[in-house]
């Protein structure tokens, strides 16, 4: 199962300890929102080609 972490900020080190809990055993991928620019199409080309994705606010 392919998962992928979105974050919206900057992830603190609870949020950290959480998505390495949450990816244990799974394909891991990650995307930043918090940039100056996202790259939405590929955003759009990961979340379709993920299992499960989770955004982290």
């Amino acid at each position: 199962m392919k998962i992928l972490n979105v974050y919206r900020t900057a992830p603190t080190a609870d949020v950290k300890k959480l998505v390495e809990i949450v990816s244990e055993g799974r394909e891991a991928d990650a995307f930043d929102l918090n940039v100056d620019a996202p790259d939405y199409d590929a955003l759009v080309d990961k979340v379709l080609g993920a299992d499960q994705t989770i955004c982290w606010w």
